[in-house]
């Protein structure tokens, strides 16, 4: 059976759905407004190999802070939706994937505590087009809140902005696919010695 995550959240500020498969194949239907950040949801759909559809409408008029933290929100909740009782997974997974200059390392557990560490070069370019640099971290912080995950994200180094960012979220997706991935030799088995995550 697929695990299948569908979160809808309306507030004054936006209207946003969420639809997530974890065991699909990359198919990916994302628009928000800000057109880096569907590319970078775009990144996570593909390199997570999970169907992923995201439709935002938000008060894009004010600025994308508000679009852009909600589908974080949503997205995190049908994540946690999708991942079920968790039972038969790897539940810890990391990648490190280079873009050009840049390096990204995560690391993930989906341990139902959430905790976020995240570290990126200092005086990024402080725009990549509509997209403020300073949200990413709020991305991930939004996204682990309501995934209930502990994420590592670490940048030791990089130059362009774009390549920062996006090498980030092609890390996590990988991260989170190993994650959740089921474990042919767990088969009935929750990968925790406390009996619940």
């Amino acid at each position: 059976m697929n695990r299948v995550g569908r979160v809808e959240r309306v507030t004054k500020e936006t209207s946003v759905l969420v639809e997530i498969n974890l065991d699909g194949t990359g198919q990916v239907d994302v628009s928000t407004g800000v057109g880096f950040y569907d590319h970078m949801l775009d990144q996570l759909g593909r390199h997570g190999l999970f169907d992923l559809t995201v439709k935002t409408e938000g008060d894009l008029h004010i600025d994308s802070h508000h679009t852009i933290e909600d589908t974080a929100l949503a997205l995190g909740a049908a994540f946690k939706q999708a991942l079920g009782d968790k039972v038969g997974i790897y539940r810890f997974g990391n990648c490190t994937v280079p873009l050009d200059e840049s390096l990204a390392q995560v690391t993930v557990d989906l341990s139902g505590r959430p905790y976020l560490v995240h570290t990126e070069p200092e005086n990024m370019a402080p725009m990549i087009g509509e997209y403020d640099t300073t949200m990413t971290r709020h991305i991930l912080e939004s996204f682990v809140a309501q995934a209930q995950i502990a994420l590592h994200v670490h940048v030791p180094y990089g130059r362009n902005a774009h390549h920062i960012v996006e090498c980030q979220f092609k890390a996590l997706a990988r991260a989170l696919r190993y994650a959740s991935e089921r474990d042919p030799r767990a088969a009935g088995i929750l990968p925790s010695t406390k009996g619940a995550l």
